[in-house]
């Protein structure tokens, strides 16, 4: 049951002199979509009656099966604050829904409703989630069109005058509080350029569903300080790229699943079990974490960004990280997700990845608490350290091997997705580079 009422709804549209709502949704590719309505059609909205043509968005369907339905949740509503005070704009994040009235298995919002349904049938009542998603800040140009030129040379934790990106950074976090987002933290990031803004953990569901309003509210507020904003993995060469670490943890009726006073490490067998499907599965669901060709930019040893597949309490070279907290804070941070995977996809994958380990009693590897960084490619092995696929197209071919994620992700999305991401390999592949032709134009 919705907390919110559509009684609750009238009274703030009236108090806030809202004129527009928009039904917002995501694509395939994790892609903001939305068909914004005047007020008078609102009743339309929340009667589950409002159509659009699903054959114009990427993933959805065909031309000849085009008409789909959006279904607002209300607890998603949201006054957008930057908007004008002449008429504001609110928001409803959707559900799409076929003609006849069954949820659409293209939706990747209802897909991840769908592997919640998995988990509690194991007895879990929440998937709680934290994410650490990070930004770049580039200077716009007079047409408004983002240049290479990064806002700031500052570092990590480094503040004004070296961090110029403060201004814009604190306006966000004021916009994201207005639309109730409780903000843990902000600061620069190592990179020149790069932002990060932490916000509390919530359940999988509403945490996708903020990730898509955070980088809604951090692209808006940015163009209006003349920045763009982007959450490209790496759009830079030589320095860190951005991530979107993931802080995951099961509950139960006691609390937290992961927690457990008197094991070791005071993590319970149901973390170490989770731990393990993460790893076994690691490397077969980095296409949908890590969906683009520029993700494996990031994916290299050097700059921060976890390659290997391994786990630990104690370092940070690992794929899986388990902070120091404990209590109902317990978690595990699976560190090589980027911020260019549809987030509903992407949590999907990484829960039915956990369970399988749950399910099936997984034990978890030891730990490498070394710096897997310094390994030679035989101590990675003698380790049981896998490498992570170091192209688009790799993690594609694993991806299609493990019937664990691709049941995950259901027929319908994993058909599209691998249609998509063959396509835009296959356009990487075959394009001539600016590095080609710098390395062998004068050469050959």
């Amino acid at each position: 049951m919705s907390k919110i009422t559509k009684k609750d709804i009238y009274k703030r549209l009236e108090e806030e002199n809202v004129r527009f709502i928009r039904l917002q949704f995501t694509d395939l590719l994790g892609t903001i979509k939305n068909v914004e309505i005047p007020l008078s059609q609102l009743d339309k909205a929340l009667d589950n009656k409002m159509t659009f043509d699903g054959s114009s968005i990427e993933g959805f369907v065909r031309i000849e099966e085009s008409d789909m339905l959006l279904h607002p949740d209300l607890d998603t509503f949201v006054v957008f604050p930057w908007t004008s005070d002449k008429g504001k704009v609110a928001r409803f994040i959707c559900d799409i829904y076929n003609p006849d009235g069954s949820p659409f298995k293209g939706c990747p919002r209802y897909n991840l409703k769908r592997n919640l349904e998995e988990m509690e049938k194991l007895g879990f009542t929440a998937f709680n989630i934290g994410t650490e998603p990070e930004f770049f800040l580039f200077k716009l140009n007079e047409a408004g069109d983002p240049t290479m030129e990064l806002n700031d040379k500052g570092g990590y934790f480094d503040l004004a005058p070296t961090d110029l990106g403060e201004n814009c950074r604190r306006d966000i976090v004021l916009e994201l509080e207005e639309m109730g987002f409780e903000i843990e933290a902000s600061h620069h990031e190592v990179a020149p350029g790069q932002h990060e803004i932490d916000f509390k953990y919530s359940d999988a569901v509403k945490h996708a569903d903020d990730i898509q309003t955070f980088k809604l509210v951090v692209k808006t507020i940015a163009r209006k300080h003349g920045l763009h904003a982007t959450f490209m993995p790496k759009p830079l060469f030589g320095v860190n790229g951005s991530g979107m670490h993931a802080n995951m943890s099961l509950f139960d009726k006691k609390g937290n699943a992961f927690y457990d006073p008197k094991g070791e490490q005071e993590l319970s067998k149901v973390a170490y079990q989770f731990t393990a499907g993460i790893i076994k599965h690691a490397v077969n669901f980095t296409a949908v974490t890590n969906p683009t060709v520029n993700s494996y930019k990031r994916l290299v040893p050097g700059y921060e960004a976890p390659c290997y597949v391994a786990w630990s309490g104690q370092n940070r070279s690992p794929l899986v990280r388990v902070p120091a907290a404990r209590g109902m804070s317990t978690r595990i941070e699976a560190r090589s997700v980027d911020p260019s995977a549809n987030p509903y996809m992407a949590l999907s994958v990484l829960l039915a990845a956990g369970l399988d380990g749950v399910r099936n009693k997984m034990e978890a590897p030891e730990p490498v608490d070394r710096n897997i960084y310094v390994m030679n490619k035989k101590e990675r092995e003698e380790n049981g350290v896998q490498d992570l696929p170091a192209t688009l197209y790799d993690a594609l071919v694993k991806l299609n091997e493990d019937e664990v994620i691709k049941e995950a992700l259901g027929e319908h999305l994993l058909e599209h997705f691998l249609e998509s991401k063959e396509i835009e390999w296959d356009m990487f592949r075959t394009q001539v580079h600016p590095w080609e032709r710098e390395q062998y134009l004068s050469s050959y």
